[in-house]
């Protein structure tokens, strides 16, 4: 067993707490549309999803790698420097999963790092071009090909399922949900649970626990996969109820396309060790699913707050990071003055969570609309109308549950694309 300090324990604790946030941030990456369309009941999602990411957390150590041997550089950093970044990473997740915005856990923590990493030893300790190559390039592409990917699936499921029995495609749809969800699920572990993996090897070799350019313990593996899945489990029911109901309204066949879409990329990004947002990825997906539809729905007031948050994630948690590695600066009392900060912090931003509850009885009420605006009336404008009959009752002519049977008879105020 490795050698431990007190800051050493510390670090390791708080980021097992950020994976723990991590969890709960991002459960709806791999449950939100599968719970939207009532193919499986909220809890039972959530537990299967936090079985599934413990699981992905052994599969594999590539992104967890990027991060410990790649991002930074490890001589000169200092146990205080991961604190600080992990502090920068928690507080933007806990905020936003306050407000309901499905921002990205991974580049939270990435911007931690670089913030911290730079206020500690200099611009020259962060390695560029493992920065653009293996986490902005992904940042920027993975929503694209993913939302494409997803937008194609779409259009191939309807084409094919219009001749389908309709009891027999809405039970197959349902089953084909259920097991994307699972493979979202999986990648989700096999991806982001080893970035807390990676940030905890970075300071043990920081901390001289362990030698330079080791592999993650597997004492890592295990504690980061338990807290994962521990987080998912708990629901993050605010982002799921965002990602589920108020970006787009999905119907089983699109929460299929999406899922198996997102979960392609997803495994491929951590197999070659890109450091990719599932985040970025699902809601990508999400919306391609929508517009894949004809007749579906995107609401652009929800997904341009959404980017707005994807692009402040890097240069948020990189300023905290910063400001809490200056403290941590002046020595053990400055770094307990930043963990008594955290833990304030959290508490308030959990306090302020109570006023207005989102759990699994509620997650799937929402009464956001949007009049149709420029996006949508070009795109309405542009898509030519099925042969026989509205786009909606050619595409799918027996809703794949009994409640989709109301809403598609009756004329919404939502954005249609």
């Amino acid at each position: 067993m490795e050698s431990f300090s007190l800051i050493l324990a510390i670090v390791v604790v708080t980021a097992l707490a950020f994976d723990f946030t991590n969890g709960f941030h991002d459960t709806a990456n791999a449950m939100a549309t599968t719970i939207s369309t009532g193919a499986m009941k909220p809890k039972v999602a959530v537990a299967m999803s936090a079985v599934l990411n413990l699981v992905g957390a052994f599969l594999s150590v590539e992104v967890a790698n990027t991060i410990s041997k790649g991002l930074v550089d490890e001589a000169g950093i200092r146990p205080e420097v991961i604190f600080a970044a992990l502090v920068g990473a928690i507080l933007w997740n806990l905020l936003t999963w306050l407000v309901g915005l499905p921002s990205s856990s991974s580049h939270a923590l990435m911007g931690g790092l670089i913030g911290a990493t730079i206020a500690s030893a200099g611009v020259g300790a962060v390695h560029g071009d493992v920065l653009v190559t293996k986490v902005l390039i992904p940042a920027i592409a993975a929503p694209l090909v993913a939302g494409i990917a997803a937008l194609l699936a779409t259009r191939l499921t309807y084409s094919l399922g219009k001749k389908a029995d309709g009891k027999a495609s809405a039970k197959g749809y349902r089953a084909g949900q259920i097991a994307s969800a699972g493979l979202v699920s999986l990648a989700h572990g096999t991806n982001d649970a080893q970035k807390t993996m990676g940030v905890i090897t970075l300071a043990l070799v920081a901390g001289g626990a362990v030698a330079p350019d080791s592999d993650p313990p597997m004492w890592v593996i295990l504690s980061a996969g338990i807290a994962i899945a521990l987080g998912t489990y708990l629901g993050g029911w605010r982002i799921i109820r965002t990602m589920g109901k108020g970006l787009t309204d999905l119907q089983p066949q699109q929460g299929f396309a999406a899922q198996t879409s997102a979960a392609t990329v997803i495994l491929a990004s951590s197999h070659i060790g890109f450091s990719l947002s599932t985040t970025h990825s699902v809601s990508g997906s999400v919306m391609g699913a929508g517009l894949g539809r004809k007749g579906g729905v995107v609401r652009w007031s929800t997904a341009t707050r959404m980017f707005v948050a994807w692009g402040l994630t890097l240069p948020a948690a990189a300023l905290v990071a910063a400001l809490a590695e200056y403290v941590t600066g002046f020595g053990d009392w400055g770094t307990a003055v930043v963990a008594v900060f955290l833990v304030a912090s959290s508490a308030a931003i959990w306090k302020l969570s109570r006023r207005e509850v989102v759990d699994h009885t509620n997650v799937n009420d929402t009464d956001e609309a949007e009049p149709a605006g420029v996006v949508t009336t070009a795109m309405a404008a542009v898509t030519p109308p099925p042969a026989g009959g509205t786009a909606a009752a050619s595409e799918d002519p027996v809703p794949a549950f009994p409640s989709q049977a109301t809403a598609e008879r009756t004329p919404t105020t939502t954005t249609t694309v």
